[in-house]
């Protein structure tokens, strides 16, 4: 578990993450972890181009209560998939990955926070497993064909025409300055961002061989808008308490995807922070609150 601070008399101590790795699939999974062990659990899913790092400052706010686990997914920040395990990245990979990661941890119930890549993944391990999922955290995770925004375009060319023409076009995203537009665009004073989240994020992209693991996911990400008619049919049976918080200046997961929520989910609430797609860069401590409301209310 996570270490509490030393904190003087009179102060709040907070709690601080463990940094561990756990074999699970065949991967090495690098995750995060803090707050009681008999504590109601909460997985954090992160996205692309991610990891575990972007929760640094979510983490401590609810592990006063909660014991919060997140994990890097295979071909993010530092989990290690080995030469020899051949590991096939698509989402229904990485879902499994996860899955069996749960599964070694023994986590039987938790709630979900999922953001980008990390809400297909998420969703499967829900359609997989409902009686497991408490409540839900979507921040700017889509699960609605009418959340994909316009800059979704060149992807669907790929998709449609995986051409190695089209596959060198995306690589445009995985440079420094395509990162830090997907942290900058839609935020008002960007200047407020952690410049580590960026930069980490766009070193770790140019390691040998991660932008090809990118763009096989980019290309397999069709497989996630597949089955959103299944998501939407364990939002409408299970009704697990859902807030969808959303940065609403996100040009990749634009706002009527989370409104979408609403129309299959009656237990589902929206929140729309003046902020784009990396919300938590700018919006934790409103992310945090929403967060301990929605858990509070559910049966963790």
């Amino acid at each position: 578990m996570g270490t509490p601070s030393k904190s003087v008399p009179g102060e709040v101590s907070i709690p601080r993450a463990s940094f561990r790795t756990l074999e699970a699939d065949g991967v090495r999974i690098f995750y995060r972890e803090a707050g009681p062990a008999d504590g109601p659990v909460v997985l954090l899913l992160h996205g692309f181009p991610s990891s575990s790092h972007m929760f640094r400052e979510l983490i401590p706010r609810l592990a006063t209560r909660y014991r919060v686990i997140a994990p890097d997914l295979p071909g993010f920040g530092f989990t290690r998939a080995p030469e020899e395990r051949d590991y096939k990245y698509s989402f229904d990979a990485l879902a499994r990955t996860v899955e069996a990661f749960v599964n070694a941890l023994g986590l039987e119930h938790y709630a979900l926070y999922v953001f980008d890549y990390g809400a297909p993944v998420g969703y499967r391990l829900a359609v997989a497993h409902p009686e497991r999922v408490t409540a839900i955290v979507s921040q700017n995770g889509n699960a609605y064909e009418e959340g994909l925004g316009d800059s979704w375009a060149p992807i669907r060319r790929y998709r449609s025409t995986p051409s190695a023409e089209n596959r060198e076009v995306r690589r445009n995203i995985l440079t420094f300055a395509g990162t830090y537009f997907q942290y900058a665009d839609g935020v008002p004073g960007p200047e407020s961002i952690a410049p580590e989240s960026y930069t980490l994020d766009a070193a770790l992209l140019e390691r040998p061989g991660v932008a090809e693991i990118q763009l096989d996911l980019f290309l397999d990400y069709a497989s996630n808008v597949k089955l959103y008619p299944k998501f939407q049919a364990y939002f409408r049976e299970y009704q697990p308490p859902l807030i969808a918080i959303w940065g609403k200046h996100d040009r990749f997961f634009i706002p009527a995807g989370a409104a979408a929520y609403r129309r299959d989910n009656p237990n589902a609430t929206v929140q729309m922070l003046d902020t784009g797609h990396f919300a938590l860069e700018t919006h934790v401590e409103a992310i945090a609150a929403a967060m301990h409301q929605l858990l509070s209310q559910s049966a963790t």
